[in-house]
């Protein structure tokens, strides 16, 4: 494969993308006077049209897009995006209406909003969401503020936040921000919360347990009703992280098995395609307790007509500007109105299959740390591979090689050399079957020609890079050669 020249190396002193005549028109020279203008910038590429519309379109051409194969991603849940929830989110009412728009004029807006709060607090259980934190990671700071707001009027906001081994790694993050020492809870031999560990560190000075359900495992937390009372024994609160509601949409609602705080990404779950910085969205569900301290501005039915509540004393404040990733909320909504209920449950379901279906067609070339029975993601290790020198990372590499992205690596870190699969449910069993095909493979490769594992990928725009130097010694700035 040609491997494409940068910008800079395709530049040649004097070319340009366009060229226009003469001003027919006076010039006035004082236009700018007293403005900062920068005459030219050093290095910058010159190249004609024609090479910048090249080079740009043969770099698309080599980027990996879901629209081209899935994404195994663990814990991310990077799944098709069906193109009539970018029809819905391109409407022109949607897409120029202005978020200091007066409420006259939002009507629709607003409806979208309440009716994915309300379709929220029905799938989780929940007796009130917020729209507004727009990503996982905020979600899960916006559920501890409400924590520890509820703690203080009661007179104590606590000291420590407890965190399974197997949750995700923003969670301790998200307690510090709040004020609070983290505590870990330790994984029994079934990958699950340690119901004794649990017990012994669940004082009166415990804020809260955040626990991930499904864990980083795939695995469900089959005793989250034992936690739950554990935890409100105490006068704590059960936070879910609900990154992994893909498993569980129409099946299983947490708020009915004690769940008081839970953040949804609907920019996993609800379709909406994510990575590379955005779009996201975490909406945040509490049960009654929590309620008066949710974001303001809430919207609420008045009638027949919709309105912005900022009437709220015990509210939070705002976590974010206006009323969260507005575009995100409508791609959700029309993932769920074109889905219904039965629809809603189908996804856990296939995506619980598709999963399992991997894990048993790989489980005799892939070590597999926990055998306990896994919903929407599996959790592989390099350990069969690392007799013959092979570590994850090889395989991932390797894995390019044959048109496929590699899953999650070395995550949760309770499994050394960790390969995370997430199929999501809609992957069909011809593109799962590609998945494994390759994997297996590349296991044969490891016993017989570890060598080729090495030296991968062979066949991708880069090459393998010396990703140590890279971290220690980053390139920040390329320096042109000069041309002879």
């Amino acid at each position: 494969m040609i491997r494409e020249l940068l910008i800079f190396e395709i530049s040649d002193k004097g070319k340009r993308a366009f060229g226009l005549p003469k001003l027919d028109v006076p010039v006035k020279d004082n236009v700018l006077e007293g403005l900062t203008v920068r005459e030219d910038i050093p290095d910058f590429p010159e190249v004609s049209e024609v090479e910048i519309v090249r080079h740009f379109t043969r770099l698309s051409q080599a980027n990996y897009c879901v629209d081209i194969g899935f994404y195994p991603l663990g814990s991310c849940t990077m799944k098709y995006n069906p193109k009539v929830n970018e029809r819905a989110a391109s409407l022109a009412g949607f897409v120029s209406s202005h978020p200091l728009a007066p409420e006259d004029l939002v009507q629709g807006n607003l409806e979208v909003l309440k009716r994915m709060e309300d379709y929220l607090c029905e799938i989780a259980g929940m007796d009130a969401f917020t729209l507004q934190p727009s990503a996982g990671a905020q979600g899960e700071l916006t559920g501890m503020m409400l924590i520890r707001a509820c703690l203080e009027e009661r007179g104590n906001p606590r000291k420590i936040v407890l965190i399974p081994d197997s949750a995700h790694g923003t969670n301790p993050s998200s307690a510090h921000l709040c004020g609070y020492r983290v505590q870990e809870i330790k994984s029994n031999q079934g990958g699950t919360v340690d119901l004794e560990d649990l017990a012994r560190n669940m004082t009166e000075d415990v804020a809260a347990l955040m626990l991930t359900n499904p864990n980083t495992l795939g695995v469900f937390e089959w005793d989250i009703k034992k936690i739950a009372e554990i935890v409100h024994a105490k006068g704590g609160f059960l936070y879910m992280d609900g990154a992994n509601m893909n498993a569980l949409t129409g099946i299983c609602r947490p708020g009915d098995a004690g769940v008081d705080v839970i953040h949804i990404n609907l920019h996993k779950t609800f379709s909406t395609p994510h990575g590379g910085g955005g779009p996201g969205s975490g909406p945040v569900g509490v049960k009654r307790a929590l309620v008066p301290y949710l974001p303001v501005p809430l919207i609420e039915k008045r009638g027949e007509r919709y309105a912005l509540n900022f009437d709220r004393p015990k509210t939070i404040g705002r976590v974010r500007s206006f009323y969260g990733n507005f575009l995100v909320v409508v791609r959700a909504l029309a993932y769920v109105l074109t889905l219904g209920p039965e629809g809603i449950k189908e996804i856990a379901e296939v995506a619980v299959l598709n999963s399992n279906y991997i894990r048993k067609s790989l489980d005799k070339e892939y070590h597999l740390k926990y055998d306990s029975p896994t919903l929407h993601e599996c959790v592989f290790s390099d350990k069969i591979q690392k007799e013959n020198g092979i570590l994850n990372i090889d395989i991932a590499k390797r894995l390019i090689d044959y048109g496929v992205h590699p899953p999650t690596m070395s995550f949760p870190l309770i499994v050394h050399g960790a390969l995370m699969v997430e199929p999501t449910e809609t992957e069909s069993k011809r593109d799962l079957d590609l998945f494994i095909d390759a994997m297996k493979k590349i296991a044969q490769e490891a016993k017989e020609n570890p060598e080729i594992l090495k030296s991968a990928p062979h066949h991708s725009y880069v090459r393998r890079l010396d990703e140590t130097t890279a971290a220690r010694n980053p390139v920040l700035k390329w320096e042109r050669e000069k041309k002879s």
